[in-house]
């Protein structure tokens, strides 16, 4: 069953790869994230989208919530993360090439155990992406959804920040 507006986020932990270690020259161990302990007492915005540097997430999809994120923070949102199936490493690096510091957290969902909690798996097996997640983003108030927009169910374009805009009134 899909996630849907007035269902409490299901338990999940995401990783996230923050900073670089510049010894080594490679992000950071991912550190755990539990996602529920994050939406507590905030307003939170997640988007999901299908993998780390593909065309439509690199080029429109988190260039958006970046170039948003001050109009958001004036409508209260307190954090904005985005997932996708990939690991940690792969996430902190993407996060590094699209210039998110300081303003959208880069979480990963390796296993997919939170993009199935939440119904929104996508079957990319025949093209050789295994089990994904499909376009998405939620916002999510201490712990519960009070808006979803999926891609293909709703109108194109409806996950991107500036919908996620609108609907903060």
């Amino acid at each position: 069953m899909t996630i849907k507006i007035g269902d409490t986020l299901p338990a999940a932990t995401l990783t996230e790869s923050a900073g670089q270690d510049e010894a080594k020259n490679c992000p950071m161990p991912p550190m755990p994230v539990d996602i529920a302990a994050l939406a507590a007492g905030k307003k939170i915005v997640i988007f999901g989208l299908p993998g780390a540097f593909t065309p439509t997430c690199s080029a429109q999809h988190v260039p958006g919530y970046v170039k948003h994120f001050d109009a958001l923070k004036a409508k209260g949102v307190d954090e904005i993360i985005c997932m996708a199936v990939n690991d940690g490493f792969v996430m902190g690096a993407w996060g590094q090439t699209q210039h998110v510091e300081g303003k959208v957290r880069m979480m990963g969902d390796g296993s997919a155990a939170f993009t199935k909690a939440l119904g929104l798996e996508l079957d990319l097996v025949a093209k050789g992406m295994g089990v994904r997640c499909q376009r998405f983003s939620l916002l999510v108030e201490n712990g519960v959804v009070k808006q979803v927009n999926v891609e293909g169910v709703g109108p194109a374009n409806c996950s991107f920040a500036e919908n996620m805009l609108g609907q903060l009134g």
